[in-house]
């Protein structure tokens, strides 16, 4: 899945929204951004969403899901960053011995990708794994 060789990129700026499905109309009417895909969580919110725009993306999704990164991200503000790796466990495991702080150990999710959560030394929010969503640009 970490496969980047094909126009897909490596980094996605990851989101949050308190109302995610007037973030993604404004994205997509009044930004040209194009919608790939959007998740619904059983209460209609937005569990997830990858928005394009040229060849690079967004994921975004709703506050308040109860999602790991939801919860890692409460006192951290509306951004995080997605990156892609080949190997999520070396790459946590480097983390870890230059004493990161972990906010979710390597989890294989439910979409197929395998990834970790880490903060930063300022408080941002980093997420590693191995999804990597093709934007078609």
């Amino acid at each position: 899945m970490a496969d980047t060789s094909q126009g897909r990129p490596s980094i996605y700026p990851t989101l949050l929204y308190a109302d995610a499905k007037a973030a993604i109309r404004q994205l997509t009417e009044a930004f040209g951004f194009t919608e790939l895909a959007v998740y619904e969580t059983d209460d209609g919110k937005v569990g997830h969403a990858e928005l394009a725009q040229g060849n690079g993306a967004v994921m975004l999704g709703s506050k308040g899901t109860g999602s790991a990164f939801d919860k890692v991200m409460k006192d951290s503000g509306t951004t995080g960053v997605y990156v892609v790796v080949a190997d999520v466990d070396a790459h946590h495991r480097r983390a870890v011995e230059h004493g990161a702080e972990i906010l979710m150990p390597p989890t294989d999710q439910d979409y197929g990708s395998r990834d970790y959560m880490a903060r930063d030394l300022e408080g941002n929010v980093w997420s590693f794994g191995t999804y990597a969503p093709e934007t078609g640009g």
